[in-house]
């Protein structure tokens, strides 16, 4: 979790003077660290615009200047993923604040700290329905951590305290300030806020785990036959990659991520069954369906994951680790609950296995990680090879190849699953919007990500729907010369829509088929001075894909796929996990399966029921 706490003011900077609520809100940023600020200005926020003129001439901070505020939203909120700080934007009133509320909706489900701060009518004109005028405040209650509106130029700094304090600690979330127009340009005797130096009544969040709690699971760890780490966007959170891997390897606990946890374990580790859920791999989610004991750190189990929720991991026991104690408990009861920051906690379990007669019999575990093994070498996550055109598979374990340790955004569907099964990524370089789901996510999220870490590669996956949804963001690449290398995933289509249709709205294509009015993405982005290409066929691929990554700025590739290619394994609406569609049939039934005695699909023996044909089994 990202601290916070800086040395405390001398008391000659404490002496207060006579400045304005915009002064004070661009000061109170810089002590917090701020460095980049992603945003468009507007009537309301015109004050606070004059004050970052200001501070930007003095070299204390940039501003971004988007081409609409959503991706402001998703700029800041790409840039916390991949720094873990708080990222910050800005937007006037009215049009701009609600242009904000897809991102910050996105980081309120995906837990990701961020301060959006808005400008609002004159204090007087609040309530007449004045130009511009919206509450912004009460359209965003529901998807944030905290709001506020100051009142007086004198709270500023308290306020801008108290948001990044709340927005970084504990659960990460997305606080919002909105500023009347008169309270920036109000001036007071201003008295600076150190960050971290606040005092919040009720607000205290648990970070330390029960050590009783932890002896239990310690207990039932060394007890299972068939364990399974089960680990979530909580993990990437905190920075508790050590200490899974400790974990991990200590007790020789199999290692499966949900799409938030992806790069917070070695996936080319043996542990590693990869990611699980709706589209995750067929050995995690047999594992699931068959462990005796699943550890849950930092995940919040999900409908995308579990599937038919009373059947996920349903021989197994519990223990659930979360900051948040609404998540525990809230979807599955666990046996072991346990309250705190997942790598704290994590951390006092290897303490307490170190002083302990605590350990594994490798002789319990090891006909498991057989299994799960057998399982990987049986159903292994494949690219197809179409005899005409390219599989999207192929791109992205070609991007994979020659950018391995590049930062990944992606925007949503198919080409975000695809991502997620073939891209091994290592903490914090997987960036894609989960719990929302949003289209248009993945170009602005890159451009935070390349604007905190210049000198990494920064990678976007987009999918030719999805990129329409923010294509205009081009014209920030190209400002700023931010050197964000997008890749679209070109099958002509919203992919993930026509693949639902074709599997269970009995292929009625109704409003999916993208390519009547598709641009020339080539000329598009040459239309905004960025390198544009084009790559129709396998041959083409390798070098392109060099080309773009040697050229000196940003690149938009439009890579043409084959158009009716699925992503498999899908677990069907409704069902549990074991019942993957796509997966190869089997002459014989492997260990732990058996086969419909009515039309001989090949299914694990948790299942109850046939996925095929419904006969029970």
């Amino acid at each position: 979790m990202v601290s916070t706490s800086i040395p405390q003011e001398s008391k000659s900077t404490q002496a207060s003077q006579r400045r304005t609520g915009a002064f004070a809100l661009m000061d109170s940023l810089r002590r917090h660290g701020v460095k980049h600020i992603f945003g468009y200005p507007g009537g309301a926020i015109l004050p606070i615009y004059d004050e970052l003129y200001r501070a930007e001439a003095r070299g204390e901070v940039q501003h971004i200047l988007v081409r609409h505020e959503q991706a402001a939203s998703h700029a800041a909120d790409g840039y916390a993923r991949a720094t873990g700080k708080v990222g910050v934007c800005f937007a006037t009133s009215g049009p701009g604040a609600t242009n904000l509320v897809t991102g910050i909706a996105t980081a309120q489900l995906d837990s990701i700290p961020m301060v959006a701060i808005t400008g609002q009518v004159t204090r007087a004109a609040i309530g007449t329905d004045a130009f511009q005028e919206i509450d912004i405040f009460g359209i965003t209650t529901p998807i944030v951590k905290n709001s506020y509106v100051v009142r007086h130029g004198k709270d500023m700094a308290r306020v801008v305290a108290e948001a990044f304090h709340i927005a970084s600690t504990g659960r990460p979330g997305p606080v919002l300030i909105d500023v009347p127009k008169d309270v920036g340009l109000e001036e007071f005797d201003y008295v600076p806020v150190a960050p971290g130096k606040v005092h919040l009544r009720g607000y205290k969040p648990t970070v330390k785990g029960n050590p009783r709690q932890i002896n239990a699971a310690l207990k039932l760890i060394a007890e299972a036959e068939k364990p399974l780490l089960y680990v979530g966007g909580g993990a990437i959170a905190s920075d508790a990659h050590a200490q899974i891997k400790e974990l991990a390897e200590r007790f020789q606990l199999p290692v499966t991520t949900t799409l938030m946890g992806l790069g917070s374990f070695d996936e080319y580790h043996p542990l590693s069954v990869g990611m699980l859920g709706m589209h995750g791999t067929a050995y995690a989610n047999f594992a699931i369906s068959e462990c005796d004991l699943l550890i849950a750190v930092g995940a919040r189990f999900d409908d995308r994951v579990t599937g038919k929720l009373d059947e996920f991991a349903s021989r197994a026991k519990v223990i659930h680790i979360d900051i948040d104690p609404a998540e525990v408990g809230k979807n599955r009861t666990p046996e072991v609950p346990i309250v705190g920051d997942v790598g704290q906690v994590l951390e006092q379990m290897l303490e307490s296995s170190r002083g302990s007669d605590v350990s594994v019999d490798a002789n319990l575990t090891k006909p498991w990680l057989k299994q799960i093994n057998h399982w990987r070498e049986e159903y292994p996550l494949t690219a197809p090879h179409p005899e005409q055109g390219l599989s999207p598979q192929e791109v992205i374990m070609e991007l994979n190849n020659q950018a391995p340790k590049a930062f990944y955004t992606t925007d949503v569907g198919q080409h975000q699953m695809w991502a997620a099964q073939f891209l091994k990524n290592g903490p914090r370089r997987w960036i894609s919007s989960a719990g929302l789901g949003t289209m248009g996510y993945g170009l602005a999220a890159a451009m935070g990500v390349k604007v905190a870490i210049p000198d990494e590669e920064t990678i976007c996956i987009s999918g030719d729907a999805s990129f329409q949804m923010n294509p205009q963001e081009l014209g920030t690449l190209a400002q700023f010369g931010i050197n964000v290398k997008t890749v679209i995933i070109n099958n002509g289509w919203q992919g993930m829509v026509r693949q639902w249709q074709q599997s269970f709205f009995g292929e009625r294509y109704s409003a999916s088929n993208m390519e009547v009015g598709a641009p020339d993405f080539v000329l598009l982005a040459q239309a905004y001075g960025i390198k544009g290409m084009i790559v129709r066929d396998r041959a083409e691929l390798g070098q392109a894909v060099a080309e773009m990554l040697a050229h000196e700025g940003p690149v938009l590739m439009d890579v043409r796929v084959s158009q009716d290619e699925n992503c498999y394994p899908m677990i069907a609406p409704g069902r549990s996990n074991a019942h993957m569609l796509g997966l190869p049939q089997k002459e014989q039934p492997t260990a732990e399966f058996v086969n419909c005695q009515s039309c001989g699909t090949t299914n694990p023996t948790a299942n109850k029921f046939c996925p095929e044909c419904g006969n029970q089994l």
